[in-house]
C-alpha cells in the first residue's frame, strides 16, 4: 500500500509535469514515468490494434465498445492513466466532452514494465477493483505473459495465463483470437 502523501497532490500538480511524463494522483500521491519503452508501446498499440476493428467498430466482430490509449480516469480522489481501457457503449454512449473519464471502465490493460509493474499490481489493481472494473488484462512484454483477471465480489480472480506465442481468446473479448506473439518484440535468431 502507499504511504499517505505529506502533501496532496493537485490536478495543477498533474497540469505542470513536462508533456514526456506520464502523471498520475494515488492515494493523494504524484506518481510520475516516462513515456513507454519500445516493447511496452508494442504490446500495448499490437492490443488496441486487435481489438479496435472488431469491438470499437464493429467490423469482423461484434462492436459496442470504446477502446482508448491511455485515457485519464477520475475514480474518486484517484487520477489513474491505463495503458488502454474499454467501456461498452451500452453503459458509455458517448464520449465525454471533458478530457479525462469519471466512469470506470469495463476492461483495463495494463503493460508491465520494471518500473512501473509494482505500482500496476499492488496499488493500481485494488483501485479497479473497488470501483467495480469488470476485467483486467496484465501484459508482461519481458515475461511474454498474459494474465486474465475478472472481478468477483470485488476482488481478482485469475482467469487464465497466457504465454509466449499461446492462442488468446479471453474475456471480455473472447469473439476474436489474439495471436499473443504480435506483442512481442521478434528475438533474434540464435547464433546471431
Amino acid at each position: 500500500m502507499t504511504k499517505p502523501a505529506e502533501r496532496y497532490a493537485t490536478y495543477e500538480d498533474l497540469l505542470d509535469l513536462p508533456e514526456h511524463v506520464i502523471g498520475e494522483i494515488i492515494h493523494g500521491q504524484l506518481i510520475t514515468q516516462p513515456r513507454p519503452a519500445p516493447r511496452h508501446a508494442l504490446a500495448s498499440s499490437g492490443i488496441g490494434m486487435k481489438f479496435g476493428d472488431p469491438y470499437q467498430f464493429g467490423r469482423g466482430g461484434p462492436g459496442g465498445w470504446w477502446i482508448l490509449d491511455e485515457p485519464e480516469l477520475h475514480l474518486g480522489p484517484n487520477v489513474l492513466v491505463p495503458d488502454l481501457a474499454g467501456w461498452r457503449r451500452e453503459r458509455l454512449p458517448t464520449l465525454p466532452d471533458e478530457a479525462f473519464f469519471s466512469l470506470a471502465p469495463d476492461w483495463i490493460c495494463e503493460v508491465l514494465s520494471p518500473g512501473t509493474a509494482r505500482t500496476d499490481r499492488a496499488v493500481k489493481m485494488p483501485l479497479y477493483a473497488a470501483t467495480q472494473v469488470n476485467w483486467l488484462w496484465l501484459i508482461d512484454p519481458d515475461l511474454r505473459t498474459l494474465e486474465v483477471y475478472s472481478l468477483s465480489e470485488s476482488h481478482w480472480l485469475l482467469e487464465a495465463t497466457y504465454k509466449d506465442d499461446d492462442p488468446v481468446r479471453a474475456a471480455p473479448f473472447a469473439e476474436v483470437m489474439l495471436r499473443l506473439d504480435d506483442l512481442w518484440v521478434p528475438q533474434a535468431p540464435e547464433g546471431t
